[in-house]
């Protein structure tokens, strides 16, 4: 049975991969890009179940209106994919303000306001699936990566306490942490600071994004064959890690993080009130 989907970034990566296998297979696509001009052959592919949207989704008044006129236009929309999103490499004191708080407005503003404008049309029809792009990135941190950590920790805290609000109206939220794959993130759309000698221990993500040091191993078709089936699961997956690379590393640094914790328990308790 054909759905209607709504994903925000499909110009490049993973949106796009799953917008044309979506469009393949007969569902309805909204999609939101910032030039129309990348997707102009889906465009004339699928007229009927292709709906292109132009959106920045650092204008949140802006992600309003497309929410609202997509559900308005589509009478029901099945499955959001938060998807819209940009790498920023560089060590703290490297970054400037203007970096920083433009990959907050992408990566964690806009998620959380696409989500919340989702959500009355989602609960008012009774049902619905969030799927919100995250990264291994937002359990394991590496140096040099810190603002891109901070969008996805939150909005995967975020995410966390929402699907706990949302699961009574039958509404969904999946957080998909892939890790690397052959797409623009790495290749193509990452934002490197102006870097500097103090922090040259930290550039070594430069290798990383040289595609001439050797390619990532996540097979972008493959992920997003796996984020769209995710979408029939019930009850949802709250967390699907793509990649053995990144499933290894996640589940060493909880491990880590709990073995740390429970060294914890007598400077804990010693901070409560005996009565």
């Amino acid at each position: 049975m054909s759905k209607t989907w709504l994903i925000t970034g499909v110009s490049s990566g993973f949106g796009l991969e799953m917008t044309k296998q979506l469009l393949d297979s007969g569902n309805t696509v909204v999609g939101t890009v910032r030039n129309k001009q990348k997707v102009q052959s889906l465009i004339e592919k699928y007229p009927d179940t292709f709906d292109c949207v132009m959106l920045d989704v650092t204008d949140t008044t802006a992600i309003k209106s497309v929410v609202d006129t997509a559900f308005q236009r589509h009478g029901k929309i099945d499955v959001i994919v938060s998807n819209a999103g940009y790498g920023l490499f560089g060590a703290a004191e490297e970054l400037s303000e203007d970096e920083i708080n433009h990959i907050i407005a992408t990566n964690l503003t806009g998620s959380i306001m696409l989500i919340k404008n989702s959500i009355p049309y989602l609960r008012k029809q009774g049902d619905g699936r969030i799927i919100q792009i995250s990264s291994y990135g937002g359990q394991v941190a590496y140096p040099a990566n810190s603002m891109y950590h901070a969008t996805k920790f939150g909005i995967e805290g975020f995410c966390e306490s929402v699907a706990q609000e949302v699961a009574p109206f039958n509404i969904g939220i999946t957080i998909v942490e892939p890790g690397g794959a052959r797409t623009e993130f790495r290749y193509g759309s990452a934002k490197v600071a102006k870097l500097t000698p103090e922090y040259e221990h930290c550039h070594g993500f430069l290798n990383m994004l040289d595609k001439t040091k050797g390619l990532a191993v996540g097979d972008p078709a493959k992920m997003a064959e796996r984020m769209i089936e995710s979408a029939e699961k019930f009850p949802a997956p709250l967390r699907m890690v793509l990649g053995s690379q990144a499933l290894d590393a996640t589940i060493t640094r909880l491990k880590e993080r709990i073995a740390d914790y429970e060294t914890q328990g007598e400077t804990a308790a010693s901070t409560d009130i005996k009565e």
